[in-house]
């Protein structure tokens, strides 16, 4: 439906802990919790084109070659502030990743997101991206993230959402149609005020208890 570059989470785990952040009783701590579990199965199907090698080690019965991380340089991105989030999921995953940060702030009048801070690792230019925030709502903001990372020399980049929009998938894919999405749900619409419909709320607030 949304092509090759796509890649929704068919999955009962997935599907089942979304329900549980979409309840407006969830608690603080659990959607927070929840936000790093889903992160982690996502994060299960965003890697699984990583190259392996082979490795000889010796197992109770015998020796043998068996498969390994090639040890391709690896790095997660959150988009801040709600991005955070989902990093301790993927490092879960990929203990050895390095971790960029970059926030945005959003122009009232334009909404036009902008740029305010920027830190990465010193070799991100050769090492593979996920860049992670909860929500892809407008896609503005996974737009200007993505457009910074390539700034940086980056070449494979890849997009991780727990819930999108189609708005913000078909911004993404035209701005960007060399970068995969991978995301846990695609709701129905975004709403008056750009949120996403049926949605989890607003996703900062409801890991950090801000509202």
């Amino acid at each position: 439906m949304y092509g090759e570059r796509v890649h929704v989470m068919d999955h009962p785990l997935v599907a089942h802990k979304l329900t549980i952040m979409r309840d407006k009783n969830t608690s603080v701590k659990d959607f927070r919790e929840l936000v790093s579990e889903i992160g982690m199965l996502i994060t299960y199907e965003a890697t699984r084109d990583l190259p392996l090698t082979t490795k000889h080690i010796e197992t109770p019965l015998c020796e043998a070659d068996m498969p390994t991380l090639a040890g391709k340089k690896f790095a997660v991105v959150p988009i801040l502030r709600a991005g955070l989030g989902l990093v301790d999921g993927v490092l879960r995953m990929v203990p050895s990743a390095r971790v960029g940060h970059i926030g945005m702030y959003r122009d009232e009048e334009t909404l036009i997101p902008h740029v305010y801070f920027c830190k990465m690792p010193k070799d991100i230019a050769d090492r593979d991206i996920i860049i992670v925030d909860p929500m892809l709502a407008t896609g503005g903001s996974a737009v200007e993230a993505i457009d910074e990372m390539k700034k940086l020399g980056c070449r494979n980049i890849k997009l991780m959402v727990l819930v999108a929009a189609p708005e913000g998938i078909k911004a993404v894919t035209e701005a960007h149609p060399d970068v995969d999405i991978y995301a846990g749900a695609v709701d129905s619409h975004l709403n008056e005020r750009g949120y996403i419909v049926p949605g989890l709320g607003d996703a900062g607030d409801r890991i950090f208890g801000t509202k």
